[in-house]
């Protein structure tokens, strides 16, 4: 029986950074971060290696990313004292630790992961490579190096989280010889993610032209809410509306959501007519992110600011890191016989 008292929590999550945030990143993704560094230790990683797998042609390009992406989040309320933030190829043991891992996952289980499956027939890029195959080894590697016990997913990615759940044990049957496990086999937290939709009605997206960026001004931001899609069956102002059909009533969940149930009744009465309720939202939405925009401008004009943080975040990270290759290669019998 395990008498040891369990491993506190620590948490490891992360985004790739290959484009401009948007709304949805920011109600989905980054208030999140910024609730879970007070509930336990976190590292936030910015996952320029997993873009590598779609994007290593314009790689160079989309590198410009990562320095906005980590000022999006520091504007979201994630605190360099309170979490770890670093660039996952600022440690070089994600790569050392996914090669070890490489070597005993058998192919079978690569090739069965759902987005590998679903990308594969995605015929505008070219995703025939090792490291598309592999990915789900070196996020095997990215949550299992930092002795992980939580990682933060919605539904959708439970069997993400279960390959590295069986990778992890897989290594811990061949090499814990009867000691304790060598690598901590994480558990999910079931996140609610929210579906935010973009100004045509589908999922948010920079792919979809449809997005609400963060780095956006207000008049831009403005300008685009008056022409988001609304109940396309409502042709007149005079016509009811179906909120149910509409995007913009969506937006009321999470910017205003006292005024939902007199929305949801204005527009199937047609007392209120679609422009009206998008004003009307605008009035909840831009002071909503008002203290965000107002952080971001604070910190564009802190320069080197996010360097620096990042510098710190990977020292910080890379100490973790080296502990746990320290014990993986020495449970592997991989000891070193010179030092540099």
């Amino acid at each position: 029986m395990n008498t040891q008292d369990p491993k506190p929590r620590r948490i490891l999550s992360g985004m790739q950074a290959t484009g401009e945030l948007h709304v949805g990143h920011y109600l989905g993704v980054l208030t999140n971060f910024s609730r879970l560094q007070h509930e336990a230790e976190c590292f936030f990683m910015v996952a320029n290696l997993h873009s590598l797998t779609a994007f290593y042609p314009n790689y160079p390009d989309a590198h410009r990313f990562i320095a906005p992406m980590v000022s999006d989040w520091l504007a979201a309320g994630i605190a360099p004292e309170k979490a770890t933030i670093f660039v996952q190829s600022d440690v070089p043991e994600h790569s050392e630790l996914a090669q070890l891992l490489a070597m005993f996952t058998p192919v079978s289980w690569l090739e069965r992961n759902p987005t590998y499956k679903d990308k594969q027939a995605n015929t505008e890029k070219d995703l025939d490579s090792f490291g598309f195959l592999g990915y789900p080894v070196l996020q095997a590697a990215d949550i299992v190096l930092y002795d992980a016990t939580h990682v933060p997913i919605g539904e959708d990615q439970l069997p993400h989280l279960e390959l590295t759940r069986e990778i992890a044990r897989r290594f811990n049957h061949y090499y814990r010889a009867g000691k304790a496990d060598v690598l901590t086999v994480p558990q999910a937290i079931l996140s609610s993610f929210p579906k935010v939709a973009g100004l045509d009605g589908r999922k948010m997206s920079k792919s979809y032209n449809n997005s609400l960026n963060l780095a956006e001004s207000a008049e831009s931001l403005s300008k685009k809410f008056m022409v988001m899609k609304t109940d396309t069956a409502r042709v007149k102002r005079t016509d009811p509306g179906n909120p149910e059909n509409c995007t913009v009533f969506t937006y009321y969940d999470f910017f205003a959501a006292d005024l939902k149930e007199e929305v949801n009744q204005g527009c199937r009465s047609a007392a209120l007519g679609c422009v009206d309720c998008k004003k009307q939202l605008l009035t909840r939405f831009l002071p909503a992110m008002a203290p965000f925009n107002a952080k971001r401008r604070e910190l564009a004009e802190k320069s080197g600011l996010v360097n620096d943080i990042l510098h710190a975040g990977a020292e910080r990270a890379r100490k973790v890191a080296a502990a746990t290759m320290a014990r993986v290669k020495d449970s592997m019998g991989l000891v070193s016989r010179y030092s540099l």
